[in-house]
């Protein structure tokens, strides 16, 4: 495995933190767990992950800047860099023993996402990618899908729970989207779903109202993957709005027209 510093830095914390998580995912019934609202929760094993991935990226680059999910943002002296990191993205499916999370960390420098990890601990897949050198998974190259014709595409998306502005709009989409499309899944993991289509194990993704550690890590993997990847109101800021729509470029097109209502 070849990267810079800052992605072997990376990836290292990542399987530290999945390991730790694997630990407290054979014993998800005894986790003590405080709930953040509607269907959003946080658990002590989100949280020590979270303090493991900080104390090796900033003990090794201490002048970079922090988001985290889990903790205050701070400024770095570099102002030109920081880390954007999810400890546990899908906390709902590890509390409930669902099999389907993962560990994600991206890195920024000068508002672009540059480099980015996601670490899916219980299935062992680390992804991974970094602008100019490609996204992988383990030692093996990705590429998203190469299908062409809407019926054989499968998408994903999430939907909105509790009750959250966006339900009426994700359920428009799926109504124009789905009669077009062999299929649409909703596995609770925005990271590992940017992540499969960098894979090319779904042919595109959308949803709204993302934090920015929910989405930063994937947007490089399938940037990296030979995807598109776009904000779902053209001309808008993904990280800023949460909003993103991305896909293989053979049916970005259609697919983004149904999502867009265009």
């Amino acid at each position: 495995m070849q990267g810079s510093a800052n992605l072997n830095l990376m990836i290292k914390a990542a399987r530290k933190a999945g390991r730790s998580l694997v630990k407290d995912f054979r014993e998800v019934e005894n986790l003590q767990v405080s709930s953040k609202g509607p269907g959003d929760f946080v658990s002590k094993a989100d949280i020590e992950a979270e303090r493991l991935i900080k104390a090796d990226l900033m003990g090794a680059r201490p002048t970079y800047g922090w988001v985290g999910e889990e903790s205050t943002a701070e400024i770095g002296t570099d102002p030109t860099r920081r880390w954007i990191v999810d400890p546990l993205d899908g906390t709902t499916n590890f509390l409930h023993g669902l099999p389907h999370w993962a560990v994600s960390i991206a890195l920024e420098h000068k508002g672009e996402i540059v480099a980015g990890v996601i670490f899916d601990a219980a299935k062992d897949e680390m992804y991974w990618a970094e602008k100019g050198a490609g996204a992988w998974m383990n030692d093996r190259r990705l590429r998203v899908s190469g299908r062409r014709t809407m019926l054989e595409g499968v998408f994903a998306t999430g939907i909105p729970f509790g009750a959250k502005s966006t339900l009426p709009a994700t359920m428009g989409d799926l109504a124009r989207l789905m009669p077009l499309c062999a299929g649409v899944r909703r596995w609770g993991a925005a990271a590992l779903d940017l992540a499969y289509v960098a894979a090319g194990r779904y042919d595109g993704y959308w949803e709204r109202e993302l934090k920015p550690w929910d989405i930063a890590a994937g947007l490089v993997l399938v940037r990296e993957a030979g995807g598109t990847v776009e904000p779902i109101r053209e001309g808008g800021d993904i990280l800023a709005s949460g909003s993103v729509i991305c896909g293989n470029d053979g049916l970005f097109g259609p697919f983004s027209k149904a999502i867009r209502n265009t």
